[in-house]
């Protein structure tokens, strides 16, 4: 398994590696993973290998059958061997905009307290699609609430609980439709807020800013219905 660079380092925006493997479709599998891979909603990272005065650029990034971090290159090129020392370069800013809108997401299930059935993220964008029959009747106060706990700069941060700490606490779940992984010894938990006064807490394997003042502006989006019970809510980073 690769170290995972992006869960340990959010901001690390280069590193040292080698090549462990390369899977039959031509994906290259690392012993450091800078990387984050598609999942949970979040879309794989892009940038570039570098060795041997050669520079690939990296289109996405997915997690193989057995967890493996696998790069995607952008296009047919010469592809680095097993025990080849390389040099990864992130594309950080669309990353750091994926861990601003996964921020406000996150601040969207708090301001919005209902269960999450699906979510998507972009590098403008993102939604969540909430286990709910009528639309909200207050759509400057959800874009107050939101702005209000941006303006209060609070802390992101993460922690790791077991299995059965986990299931002591059932309520720190709020999606329905992606649930941790069962087969984990401990699952990642993301927490708002100070420790003692954190708005929202629960399981997420994905990228977050720092501090909720780092997401800076942004906008309310359309709020659509897509099905009897399920609203779909969009919020918009405004630059």
């Amino acid at each position: 398994m690769s170290q995972p660079i992006y869960l340990t380092d959010t901001y690390a925006r280069d590193s040292a590696a080698k090549v462990v493997s390369i899977t039959p479709e031509g994906g290259i599998v690392l012993d450091r993973a800078l990387f984050y891979p598609t999942g949970g909603g979040q879309p794989g990272d892009s940038g570039w290998l570098s060795w041997d005065r050669q520079r690939m650029p990296i289109a996405t990034t997915v997690k193989g059958q057995d967890g493996s971090v696998i790069l995607v290159p952008a296009e047919p090129a010469v592809i680095p061997q097993a025990g080849t020392h390389v040099t990864l370069a992130l594309d950080w800013d669309r990353r750091h905009r994926h861990m601003r809108v996964h921020s406000l997401l996150h601040l969207l299930s708090v301001v919005v307290p209902f269960p999450v059935v699906g979510g998507q993220i972009s590098a403008t964008h993102g939604r969540i699609d909430f286990d709910l029959a009528d639309a909200p009747e207050d759509r400057d106060a959800i874009e107050d609430a939101l702005l209000s706990y941006i303006g209060q700069d609070l802390p992101i941060t993460d922690h790791w609980i077991t299995q059965e700490e986990l299931q002591a606490a059932p309520d720190l779940v709020k999606t329905l439709s992606v649930a941790p992984p069962a087969t984990a010894a401990e699952v990642r938990l993301v927490q708002i807020g100070e420790d003692n006064a954190w708005i929202d807490l629960q399981p997420c394997g994905g990228t977050h800013v720092a501090r909720t003042g780092e997401i800076g502006a942004i906008r309310l989006g359309k709020i659509e219905k897509k099905g009897r019970d399920t609203r779909r809510i969009y919020v918009h980073l405004d630059s």
